[in-house]
């Protein structure tokens, strides 16, 4: 398991990602249609993720793992899954949280590893 992004709602995505470039340096890595933004803080290795979904779920980290859904099937018997795994563009995702309530994003890259 390795943090992949550090992950934050945002309300208005051109006004955070204006927020984000200007006042700390960011710079866009990519975008998923009109809601997600990836930023790159430069000559680093911190990655953010901006996106418009989601509102009702906490920031937290976006832990990157070999398979979403081998991590679900042995955790979600103690683990509380907010989404449970589902496709993304370049993989799968699914969210739980920890035992305080806070969100946790677990990602992997499949699709990604089966175009290469």
């Amino acid at each position: 398991m390795k943090l992949a992004f550090l992950y934050y709602p945002v309300t208005n995505l051109e006004d955070s990602l204006a927020f984000y470039r200007n006042t700390f340096g960011f710079e866009e890595a990519w975008r998923e249609g009109e809601h997600t933004v990836a930023l790159v803080l430069p000559n680093s290795d911190v990655r953010m993720l901006i996106e418009e979904d989601e509102q009702e779920l906490s920031a937290g980290g976006v832990f990157l793992v070999d398979s979403v859904d081998a991590f679900y099937k042995e955790h979600k018997e103690y683990m509380t899954f907010v989404k449970e795994p589902l496709d993304i563009p370049l993989g799968r995702y699914a969210i739980c949280r920890d035992i305080s309530g806070n969100c946790l994003r677990i990602i992997d890259f499949s699709k990604e590893k089966a175009t290469v």
